[in-house]
């Protein structure tokens, strides 16, 4: 096994031990196909880009966060020059990467009809060469499945992530839909060659059921619980309930929390989870510039943490240590395993 030294940022290669504080999945801009060819829409770059410096220089300043990984997909809006400048004023490290979203809102036609290999070729080129004409290189690659499986598109789109996680060394980070799925992923990856612990399974939060979470940490990889603040989709006490049972059962090594949160997005609400009110409440959030804070994670979800017995060394531990371990490619600790 080949360890790294260092993983790609938006700004350039970083040590794997200057990571410090990191928030696995987080969003910059997110614009889901088709908003921008809403005419009751607007794109404000410039006010996109101070939002989401005020959001994290305050992580940064006061929650001691040092690296964000924004896993947008491909067609989502990924603008990693956006990244770029709001990393570079913010100082705050941005991992951005590589792949496309779940086949009901997302692979488009084209790369649907291309190989498995062009997909992988397109993969390796954004890792080891760049984003376009950017110069900006991706340090991870990006798998998403739908629910309630696996469909045979997307099954393509995660062997061409195989190919090319084999070929360049960096890891997988995943979307699961409806908190199903994780296992499935698990044994395509197998199938394809890559190691449990290069993959991060995520939004595994989603499902309420332990049962779930344990064949996920059993299974190698690393689990998400990377939707906090998503009280629509599960609440936050369970949530909090099923991270302190991964902690006392000796998986610590294995979680990554964060809050798949956007600073800012292009059009109106598309989860079709929403109800009428939810949706309405969303846009008029929106407007009024209310988004839920990145801070979040630290001043409400943390303190369930404690109140079921996490300690600030676990915390510490999940937002630190596995983080740098999963960029490294190190193998888990065998203490993860009890």
């Amino acid at each position: 096994m080949v360890q790294a030294a260092t993983v790609q940022s938006v700004t350039g290669p970083i040590s794997i031990q200057r990571l410090g504080r990191t928030l696995m999945h987080e969003h910059i801009f997110i614009a889901f196909p088709g908003a921008w060819f809403d005419p009751f829409v607007k794109f404000d770059r410039p006010a996109l880009i101070e939002e989401a410096v005020t959001r994290l220089v305050k992580l940064r300043a006061e929650y001691g966060v040092c690296t964000l990984v924004d896993p947008c997909p491909i067609e989502l809006g990924r603008d990693v020059m956006i990244m770029k400048e709001v990393s570079e004023r913010a100082e705050v490290q941005i991992i951005c990467t590589t792949g496309f979203y779940y086949q009901e809102r997302g692979l488009p036609i084209y790369w649907r009809a291309r190989t498995v290999d062009e997909i992988a070729e397109l993969y390796i080129r954004e890792i080891n060469h760049g984003i376009g004409d950017t110069g900006v290189r991706a340090g991870a690659i990006k798998v998403s499945t739908g629910a309630p499986s696996v469909t045979e598109q997307e099954e393509k789109f995660l062997a061409a992530a195989c190919i090319a996680q084999r070929v360049t060394g960096v890891p997988i980070i995943t979307h699961t839909t409806q908190g199903c799925g994780g296992p499935e992923q698990q044994q395509l990856f197998a199938a394809g060659g890559v190691d449990a612990h290069r993959c991060l399974i995520g939004h595994c939060c989603s499902s309420p059921d332990h049962t779930y979470h344990r064949r996920i940490v059993g299974g190698g990889s690393y689990i998400g619980f990377d939707q906090v603040g998503y009280n629509n989709f599960q609440r936050d006490v369970v949530r909090a309930d099923n991270v302190a049972k991964l902690v006392r059962s000796g998986f610590r090594a294995q979680i990554m929390m964060s809050m798949d949160c956007a600073c800012s997005t292009l059009g109106r609400p598309t989860t079709h989870q929403l109800t009428c009110d939810e949706a309405a409440k969303a846009e008029d959030m929106k407007s009024q510039e209310f988004w839920p804070p990145h801070t979040y994670l630290f001043t409400d979800f943390i303190p369930m943490l404690h109140a079921r017995g996490v300690s600030q060394a676990d915390v510490q531990f999940i937002l630190e240590d596995n983080p740098r371990r999963f960029f490294a490619g190190d193998l888990l600790p065998q203490a993860s395993a009890g």
